[in-house]
């Protein structure tokens, strides 16, 4: 399998989906946008990870690039390609594909619960929907949220963000969260993000340093153990 990997800052990577490569012997290639990477050939390519990053996808004057990249999701979703984006590369999937990103009423900055959309809420085959469990702990670090795009399914949602994943055709799927977050990750974060973390302290959905890294590392397990069945489900045959 040839996985290629968007990565947009160097503290935000793949996380535990690494796991789930080296478990496959994927052939792995990565664009790194903060380093001026190319963009790889659409057939060198079966399954496009996007990655998260603090910038927006409406940050085009700043970072031009990010209308290649979203033209290159574009196409590869056209493509029929196994697409997975996680924060900022869930909102990009949803750009590539028409809907809206613009500021959430709230960021959303620790661990939260995600929820499950009841199984009547309709919008596709069940057999052809991916099913996450009723409720799920998860990492989040976003402000920005979008509309589903046309022709989407959403698959669950939280208190703070109504759309934490959908999904789009059989194969391809964008969390808000981030389910590959390892305790290092969030130590990157917590790093990197201390300036964003201070300045919405006392919000609801904004946790301390402290609670973040509380979190016991069971959870953490059990986001990759979601993570191996996502990964699997959007590159089954």
């Amino acid at each position: 399998m040839k996985v290629h990997i968007f990565q947009h800052v160097s503290f935000e990577g793949p996380g535990s989906i690494d796991l789930w490569l080296h478990a496959r012997q994927a052939h792995v290639t990565t664009t790194r946008f903060y380093e001026h990477d190319a963009l790889p050939a659409l057939n060198d390519v079966d399954l496009l990870i996007i990655m998260g990053g603090p910038m927006s996808v409406n940050d085009e004057a700043a970072l031009p690039w990010l209308r290649d990249e979203k033209r290159f999701i574009a196409e590869a979703i056209a493509a029929r390609k196994a697409v997975l984006g996680t924060c900022l590369g869930a909102q990009l999937i949803a750009s590539a594909l028409g809907a809206r990103v613009y500021p959430g009423l709230q960021k959303e900055i620790g661990w939260f619960d995600i929820v499950a959309r009841p199984p009547s809420a309709g919008g596709g085959n069940e057999k052809t929907l991916f099913q996450l469990p009723e409720t799920t702990r998860a990492f989040h670090w976003h402000g920005e949220t979008f509309t589903l795009p046309d022709g989407a399914t959403r698959l669950a949602g939280s208190a703070a963000c109504a759309l934490q994943a959908f999904q789009y055709g059989s194969r391809v799927i964008g969390l808000q969260c981030h389910l590959e977050t390892t305790p290092a990750d969030a130590e990157a974060l917590l790093t990197h993000c201390r300036e964003e973390l201070a300045t919405a302290q006392g919000s609801a959905y904004v946790q301390t340093p402290e609670e973040i890294r509380a979190e016991p590392v069971e959870t953490y397990r059990q986001m990759a153990a979601l993570l191996t069945s996502l990964l699997d489900f959007i590159t089954r045959p």
